[in-house]
């Protein structure tokens, strides 16, 4: 599996224990095949990696952003407040058993919290992160539907009465950004596309 070698790699660059790795890739694919996610699957990850694979030049710890990736979402409840902080402690343990240094491991500790607001951060490996993330966004018009309905799908424990005025504001807070994404390579690539599909997402949840 292509992100199964992809983390074999990242984590081999420090450690010969096998065992461990294989421990470590099999806690993410326990989490990430949850019968509860639609969207914030392994899906998501490799269209993440798929986008910064592009750009892996730009980034200046490619090893980092990379373990940010395979953690963001590791722990994803649509009702919490606090995957991401629980994501990152994840990350921080199992990067701890790796061996690697504690300088590293906040790196990537904090990638991870920073996905959960999406500010502009003055580290730009992490607003690139923060780009791929929401990269979806800017997609073609029937991937992002289908996007939304997994999203959907996700939140299926709240009826739409809840469900639809708690999504449009999440939608109407990106659109009070400046620009939605971060770096000038995903501004250019998708900041208009993505606030068309946005604004039509808003209005397809007016009319429902």
């Amino acid at each position: 599996m292509f992100l199964k070698e992809r983390f074999s790699k990242c984590c081999n660059r420090l450690t010969g224990d096998l065992k461990l790795v294989e421990n470590l890739w099999s806690e993410l694919d326990k989490r990430y095949c949850e019968k509860s996610r639609f969207y914030h699957n392994f899906d998501h990850l490799k269209c993440m990696f798929s986008e910064l694979d592009d750009i892996k030049n730009n980034i200046e710890n490619f090893q980092a952003v990379s373990f940010a990736v395979f953690y963001h979402d590791v722990i994803y409840n649509a009702v919490s407040k606090s995957n991401e902080e629980k994501s990152a402690e994840v990350a921080r343990k199992n990067l701890q058993k790796l061996g690697f240094d504690s300088t590293f491991i906040q790196k990537v500790s904090d990638q991870i919290i920073a996905t959960k607001f999406h500010k502009q951060s003055d580290d730009n490996d992490i607003n690139y992160l923060l780009d791929a993330d929401l990269s979806i966004l800017g997609s073609e018009s029937e991937k992002y539907v289908s996007y939304t309905q997994k999203i959907r799908k996700e939140y299926s424990i709240y009826p739409d009465l809840l469900y639809k005025p708690g999504r449009k504001k999440v939608l109407e807070h990106f659109l009070k950004y400046e620009s939605i994404f971060k770096t000038e390579y995903f501004k250019e690539k998708y900041e208009l596309r993505a606030r068309e599909n946005i604004l039509s997402e808003i209005e397809s949840l007016s009319l429902g």
